[in-house]
């Protein structure tokens, strides 16, 4: 790159931590690993290696590689090879976090970037596969190196162990896309057939994929989890017992706050209660979807007050709370998640449902609900409520100007809560995912991102092929439609959600779908299904039943 522009120098290696303190007047360093976050900004003149080589030859830069003498490689040194590059790829997050913690611990006062500006770099800007773009890139490397005498024509030969490409010449100068048809292709192929997807690979499909490939694959997924030609869903109440709130959301328009609450707050009676829970029991109801705002004044004893009377009272199951309502709990009595829950339960809580998820990125969670519970802190409930056994649910809400990295790595933790949850099979995990778009009308946080049913549906066919450890999709047709609904079960989805004989939250946000059991099973049987209803468990509910 230095003789292009007539510039020869002569390479002095420095020892660690001594290059930059050595430039001065004509000198210049090479600043490699963690120390350029650092020392970039110091100087007036410096030159980003892979960004110009990228301006000089529409290639990437391949700065490292595994290489071996030939014939020494067996394809178990290539696979261990490949999987330890895969299990560093997971942990992308983990050490962007450790290494920004470890930087604070050392200058509290230094300039340390946020957590996802590292993250970021480990899985955006380093890509860790020799794909063709880079295999390219790299063989453009080798010629230009002769070119200029750095190596004698016959010195370098290169051979890679997949056996493709080893003829490569330097030929494409610029590549639009980072994969080939083929390899996109290839990917679905893995997805479609229940092979794990990485998190490089999830955000490749999310940035690149067709839209009716990615449905497609899905639908072979969702066909080979739920081949029985059976779509379920549920007949349940979803009942706000309060809309008092201290978490202040900016895509909330249901909440009132405590400093307002005798004028507009609410919190329903055991009497306003009875008649909501006897008119679902009448319509075949088998199930109260019970959420609220996080209400100083309603302490942990009101809640088993009402599981007790609910129970006492009514055949329905109480798919209860959220994580955000069990941290607020837990906060209010000085206790810990599993001591609340575990008292929950014990008054009659029978599940745990996903809401206040949104996106599991506090990159967007302090942008959009700054007042309210972490990632982490939602993971965390979760987890312990698999830990006692519950099923849970989970959700994600897309709108807020997230990135492909941020919409991956909500499914990625959601995954591995999974995975934990599985090995320890105690009956406690994630039974279904479901997925909807940001309702902006009336909220204080404006609609700057696309929330169409186009996008909707792709992404729930990623999160089909993603989640690959939980067995059930549902459709979101209280926000987009009926209609959109059908094509969902089509796109990777195997439930029909709620009939939702009430809703309060998303309706006052501009969503105004209601549908009967009956029209339900109307909208499965035009997708080309066999209508049946369940419980929370998936467990089918015997036809007589229904």
């Amino acid at each position: 790159l230095l003789a292009i522009k007539g510039l020869h120098p002569e390479l002095v290696p420095a020892p660690h931590g001594e290059g930059a303190g050595r430039v001065a007047g004509t000198e210049a360093a090479l600043v490699i690993g963690d120390a350029a976050f650092d020392l970039s900004a110091r100087f007036a003149h410096r030159m980003d290696l892979g960004a110009r080589w990228l301006a000089l030859t529409g290639m990437p830069m391949v700065f490292a590689f595994w290489a071996a003498r030939p014939g020494a490689l067996t394809p178990a040194h290539v696979a261990a090879l490949q999987a330890a590059r895969d299990r560093g790829v997971e942990q992308a997050e983990v050490l962007a976090r450790r290494y920004r913690e470890r930087r604070l611990a050392a200058d509290p006062a230094g300039a340390v970037q946020d957590e996802s500006f590292y993250a970021n770099y480990l899985r955006r800007t380093i890509r860790y596969r020799l794909d063709a773009w880079e295999r390219e890139g790299l063989v453009e490397y080798i010629a230009r190196s002769h070119e200029l005498g750095l190596h004698a024509a016959g010195d370098v030969h290169v051979r890679f162990v997949s056996g493709e490409h080893e003829g490569v010449a330097a030929a494409r100068r610029a590549r639009p896309r980072v994969t080939t048809t083929l390899d996109m292709d290839a990917l679905l192929e893995r997805a479609a057939a229940g092979e794990r997807l990485q998190l490089h690979e999830g955000i490749l499909l999310y940035e690149q994929a067709d839209t009716l490939a990615l449905g497609e694959a899905a639908d072979r997924r969702r066909a080979a989890l739920h081949p029985e030609g059976v779509v379920t869903y549920i007949v349940d109440r979803n009942v706000n017992y309060t809309n008092v709130c201290t978490a202040r959301c900016k895509f909330c328009n249901f909440y009132v706050p405590p400093t307002r609450k005798h004028h507009e707050g609410y919190v329903h009676s055991k009497e306003v209660l009875a008649q909501k829970f006897r008119e679902t029991e009448e319509l075949g109801g088998v199930q109260i979807l019970l959420q609220g705002g996080l209400n100083p004044d309603l302490r942990l004893e009101w809640y088993e007050d009402l599981f007790r009377w609910t129970k006492a009272n009514f055949r329905l199951r109480l798919h209860a709370l959220s994580p955000t309502e069990v941290i607020h709990i837990a906060h209010l009595e000085d206790l810990s998640i599993r001591e609340v829950l575990v008292r929950l339960r014990a008054a009659g809580m029978d599940s745990l449902p996903g809401g206040g998820a949104e996106m599991l990125h506090d990159e967007i969670r302090n942008r959009i609900s700054p007042f309210k519970n972490t990632t982490e802190e939602w993971l965390d409930v979760m987890r312990e409520a698999h830990r006692l056994g519950m099923k849970t649910t989970c959700t994600m809400v897309f709108g807020f100007q997230e990135t492909a990295e941020h919409v991956l790595v909500h499914l990625d933790r959601l995954r591995r809560v999974q995975d934990e949850a599985l090995l320890r099979n105690n009956g406690g995990l994630f039974t279904a995912f479901i997925v909807w778009p940001f309702q902006a009308d009336g909220t204080r946080l404006k609609l700057r991102d696309d929330t169409s049913a186009w996008r909707y549906l792709r992404l729930q066919a990623l999160a089909r092929l993603y989640l690959d450890d939980i067995d059930n999709l549902q459709v979101s047709w209280p926000t987009l439609g009926p209609e959109i609904g059908e094509l969902a079960l089509r796109m990777g989805a195997n439930d029909f959600g709620s009939v939702m004989i009430e809703e309060n939250v998303v309706s006052q946000a501009g969503a105004h779908f209601m549908l009967t059991a009956e029209q339900i099973e109307h909208h499965i049987r035009a997708a080309g299904f066999v209508p049946r209803r369940r419980n929370m468990q998936y467990d089918l509910l015997p036809e007589a039943a229904q």
